[in-house]
């Protein structure tokens, strides 16, 4: 089984990211005077691996930004630690505009919560240039599966006793937090399966290994509509003009108070010049314009959020989730 490399021998990886932040922080690329933006090619960071709900967005968005700067922006995949590594990567970039992250709420909002050894903090470590959109989460069981809707599912898991094995995308993700939350709402039996990233979960999902998942509904649709996964619920309170016909986990009796869902959003590393983020910032908004990636990004099912005060959204969004995390008892302080 692939797991998160926050997990056995892996977690090596991240006590060496750890290490990697200690020192480094404190060293980090200072902005020189700024040249005409863009100079040369801009590099789009995601930090999952190819095939997931974060590279799409990135993939969608790229090439119209490249179109709005007059240079090439290319979507670099640095999978590994929930996003963390592409975060990091990112904030230590230099502070030019041309290393940027498409940013998700794992590796900006929730890991950070999760273990304290690194000194990563995501509203000082990077600067918030605007968010894309959002969309919800979907609980879903493989089409191999003899589950076929939510209260078959907890009966499942009431019964097996542990064998009600979930993957995600990855430890920390708001998939995880959903999934956590989904266990100690309902008191279901479930067991967490990290993988590193969607892309990496779908071949053992798609064939019954892997029973259920929690999954960004863009991932999990296109293998819903061919009859491969079957959805039993969103992960919300109230339905999505996404997913009409999809129920919706939050109304059932036992999962009352079930909210999680999952936005993207544009970084620079921290210290970005103003003139930088300001010129991004609009290209951006004007790029969310565009009917063809409107198009797209909406029958991908994200609901836009072009016009939102992204660092408002932020702070609002990290004290959501040190809440989440400390109810759900993943061993997270709450923010101060």
């Amino acid at each position: 089984m692939k797991q998160d490399i926050f997990l056995g021998a892996g977690s090596r990886l991240w006590l060496g990211l750890v290490v990697l932040l200690t020192l480094a922080f404190g060293h980090r690329p200072v902005a020189a005077q700024p040249a005409a933006f863009p100079a040369g090619p801009i590099k789009l960071v995601v930090g999952y691996a190819a095939g997931g709900s974060v590279d799409l967005v990135a993939r969608r968005v790229a090439p119209v930004l490249s179109r709005r700067l007059g240079q090439p922006v290319s979507v670099e995949n640095l999978a590994g630690a929930s996003g963390s590594i592409a975060a990091v990567t990112v904030a230590l970039a230099a502070p030019d505009g041309h290393t940027l992250l498409l940013g998700s709420p794992a590796e900006i909002g929730i890991n950070h919560l999760l273990d304290r050894r690194g000194r990563f903090d995501p509203l000082k470590d990077l600067t918030p240039i605007g968010a894309v959109g959002s969309q919800p989460l979907v609980l879903v069981a493989s089409g191999a599966s003899s589950v076929r809707n939510l209260d078959g599912f907890l009966a499942y898991a009431t019964s097996h006793k542990r064998q009600a094995r979930y993957g995600t995308a990855g430890h920390g993700t708001p998939l995880h937090l959903a999934g956590e939350t989904i266990k100690r709402l309902s008191g279901a039996p479930m067991e967490h399966v990290p993988y590193r990233g969607a892309g990496l979960m779908l071949p053992d999902l798609l064939s019954g290994r892997t029973e259920f998942a929690v999954m960004v509904l863009s991932s999990a649709m296109p293998h819903v509509r061919d009859g491969k996964l079957r959805v039993l619920g969103l992960t919300q309170a109230s339905g999505s003009a996404a997913a009409r016909d999809l129920p919706v986990l939050g109304a059932h009796p036992r999962l009352r108070g079930l909210d999680v869902g999952v936005w993207f959003g544009l970084f620079g590393p921290a210290r970005l010049p103003p003139a930088v983020a300001e010129r991004l910032r609009t290209e951006l908004r004007e790029a969310l314009r565009q009917p063809e990636l409107r198009s797209a990004l909406e029958a991908d099912g994200l609901s836009l959020m072009e016009n939102a005060d992204f660092a408002g959204f932020l702070r609002t969004e990290l004290h959501k989730f040190a809440e989440t995390v400390e109810r759900a008892g993943m061993g997270a302080a709450p923010l101060h």
